[in-house]
């Protein structure tokens, strides 16, 4: 009790006594803790907050460090010591706001440094004494260090792409006053509250009257801080671009037909965020088969297809050919079958965002709008569970209809397994013999309850298929859309994928090209191209990737392939290099002696034969179209060919350029946009005008 009564009359003689100027020691040891607290290098910002430290570890760093000196501190004491260091940490939670003028440090009129107190040789930035010298290669010093570090990230974008305009020399420097401000003022605190001077305390803390406060507080400068964005969990399939085929070796290309044209929507979409899609989410069959082509079509439905082959130069290789095989099937009238229809909706809490569940639901009313009052529709949803929100229901009902679908509500898991089974359930109880029934899934992809594994959904959807049920997907938003199992989910359901990312894609799919989408002409539609080595040296497959079949799939009835629906068209392109030519990549082998058979029945002008094999709908055998490639389908100029031949030609080119194709490598924007310029032709829904759009916006970004 004597110590410590001792001394308090010691701390309440010190009122009396004049504050010594702290050691030139002192000041650069205080300064330089105070430093490597608040160094933004050696640790993260805290939420809310700019400084490096949150208030509370201040008021602890401060503490802490009177600590090491051993005082013998009393209740008295503790509360003088602790008044000063609560109004620091007060007054920097208040608005972390940056002070006036100081006594320490000479003003800078233009803001971009206000002086740091930091050692520079044996004096001190921020100190009158220092040098214009030293304060220029501080200033140099440090202008780098951030340069380097917002060099780093990418600058600010409200779409996350490339920002045009963008300075980072400005970035840096608005950096370097939020900086230069923030630790001065902090190491100034710091050092003068280790001095234990009661003078300094009085200069940090604000007057008690308001234009005190005024005068002390500036307001602090707007930051264009850079965003980093979190990385998508959208997922696609990766697979490798189709490789030069030599004829004498592989002389057969064999595929599954496809209509699908998700991949296309997704691009765009990319595109218009201002972002170069990812490579692989390019299928370059799906960006080609997006347009409507005018392609001569069959006269009866007893011949569902007819193919129209051209043969002519490649506008990206002198030396190559392009085989241009453009396929269209038979457009139903009237007569169309009924449909049995089941939505099958993913409620679950990820699609609840304006591009998801509100999207969707649009969709689908305006889908409405295309079947007959015969029709049927019933809608399912899943989310931690699936339930039945419509039993099937006659179109003729419509508002019954569009009132389930507008009290669709987002929330929960993701049972989508659970969500098939009952939709293929209620396809089954309304089945309609001789119809169309088809299960659509309107998702962006997210399956976390049920089955985890792409395999175990397509067998599910395998055996279904058998029973005569069909599965279409529709693919919504973004972050975490699951391309890969969507395509997995079409292709073994006899149904199209596609993605829908606004309300005009809507239309196009679900109205305006109704038909193709919901009623099929025919089933697993197989591709087969026999080459000529007379003829033919190499050939390249330009797309279908993900749809190849082995040559002997292509007579098997049991391989499942495509499905083409009322009035579709398909375009296949093989680019092909002639015998001789100097575009030739493989070499002949020296011992081969394969040569093409001669007799009338094959002459040696022809330079291939061109199959395709399909089954009707409701049918379990396979018929077959054939049609020779000969000389006289073929043109000297690509300008001679129609509009939709070379459209479709400069939108394969496009797509091989996003996915960096090397044939594509030296074929400029420019050179694309001309030729699909020329080529627009009718274009009474503006496709092809938004295609020269993205041709124009990929340059841009493509730097």
């Amino acid at each position: 009790m004597t110590d410590n009564k001792a001394t308090d009359n010691k701390l309440r003689g010190l009122g009396s006594v004049g504050i010594p100027d702290p050691g030139e020691a002192a000041r650069k040891q205080a300064l330089r803790a105070a430093l490597d607290a608040f160094d933004e290098e050696n640790s993260s910002p805290t939420q809310g907050s700019p400084s490096r430290q949150r208030p509370s570890s201040i008021a602890t760093t401060l503490w802490s460090k009177l600590m090491e000196k051993k005082l013998v501190i009393t209740p008295i004491a503790a509360s003088l010591l602790a008044l000063p260091i609560a109004g620091y940490v007060a007054w920097s939670i208040v608005g972390e706001q940056n002070y006036g003028k100081q006594n320490f440090g000479e003003p800078n009129v233009t803001g971009e440094l206000a002086g740091r107190g930091e050692r520079s040789d044996d004096k001190l930035i921020g100190s009158k004494e220092v040098d214009a010298l030293s304060k220029s290669e501080y200033r140099e010093e440090q202008e780098k260090k951030v340069r380097e570090n917002t060099a780093q990230v990418p600058a600010a974008n409200p779409v996350g792409g490339k920002q045009k305009g963008a300075d980072p020399k400005a970035d840096a420097d608005r950096r370097l006053r939020v900086d230069g401000n923030r630790v001065e003022n902090e190491a100034v605190m710091a050092d003068e509250a280790f001095a234990g001077s009661n003078k300094a305390m009085s200069q940090i803390a604000p007057s008690s009257s308001a234009s005190g406060v005024r005068e002390k507080m500036i307001a602090p400068p707007v930051v264009d801080r850079p965003v980093v964005e979190t990385p998508s969990r959208d997922r696609v399939e990766k697979f490798a671009t189709n490789d030069i085929k030599r004829v004498a070796e592989e002389p057969v290309s064999t595929f599954s037909i496809d209509v699908d044209t998700a991949s296309y929507s997704l691009v765009r979409r990319t595109l218009m965020e201002g972002h170069m899609p990812v490579r692989q989410s390019v299928r370059v069959e799906e960006m080609i088969n997006y347009f409507p082509y005018n392609w001569k079509g069959p006269d009866s439905i007893e011949t569902p297809f007819n193919s129209t082959i051209t043969v002519m130069p490649t506008p990206w290789n002198e030396h190559t050919q392009l085989m241009h095989i453009g396929i269209k099937g038979y457009e139903l009238g009237g007569d169309r079958p009924a449909a049995n229809l089941v939505f099958l909706i993913d409620v679950s809490g990820s699609m609840s965002s304006s591009d998801k569940l509100p999207l969707l639901k649009n969709a689908f009313r305006m889908l409405l709008d295309r079947l007959d009052g015969s029709d049927t529709v019933s809608i399912v949803t899943y989310a931690g569970n699936a339930g039945t929100v419509l039993e099937p229901t006659k179109a003729s009902e419509k508002g019954k209809i569009l009132d389930a679908i507008t009290h669709l509500q987002p929330g929960g898991s993701t049972a989508g397994a659970a969500g098939i089974e009952q939709a293929y359930h209620l396809a089954k109880q309304a089945f309609v013999k001789d119809g169309v029934n088809r299960v659509m899934l309107a998702t962006d992809g997210d399956f976390n309850v049920g089955p985890a594994s792409d395999e175990e959904l397509k067998t599910m959807i395998e055996m279904q298929r058998e029973s005569g049920i069909f599965l279409s997907v529709f693919g919504f938003g973004k972050g975490n859309y699951n391309d890969q199992l969507m395509q997995t989910l079409a292709q073994n359901g006899n149904g199209t994928a596609a993605y829908i990312d606004t309300l005009a894609e809507a239309q196009k799919t679900l109205v305006e090209e109704a038909g193709s989408t919901l009623f099929p002409i025919a089933k697993d539609v197989k591709i087969q191209v026999e080459f000529n080595p007379d003829r033919i040296a190499e050939y390249r497959l330009i797309g279908y990737e993900t749809r190849a079949l082995n040559r002997e799939d292509f007579n098997n009835d049991r391989i499942d392939a495509g499905e083409i629906g009322s009035g579709h068209s398909v375009t296949a392109i093989y680019e092909i290099t002639p015998k001789g030519s100097p575009a030739q990549r493989i070499d002949d082998l020296r011992y081969s002696a394969a040569e093409a058979a001669k007799d009338e029945t094959n002459p040696s002008r022809e330079m291939a034969f061109f199959k395709i094999r399909y089954k009707a709908p409701d049918g379990d055998s396979s018929k077959l179209l054939t049609t020779p490639v000969t000389d006289a389908l073929a043109v000297d100029d690509i300008a001679k060919t129609s509009d939709d031949v070379r459209f479709s030609v400069a939108v394969a080119g496009f797509a091989q350029k996003l996915r960096d194709t090397d044939a594509t490598a030296n074929y400029t924007y420019g050179s694309i946009l001309g030729l699909a310029s020329a080529a627009r032709g009718g274009d009474p829904f503006g496709y092809r005008a938004e295609f020269l759009q993205l041709v124009r916006l990929a340059d841009s970004l493509d730097r």
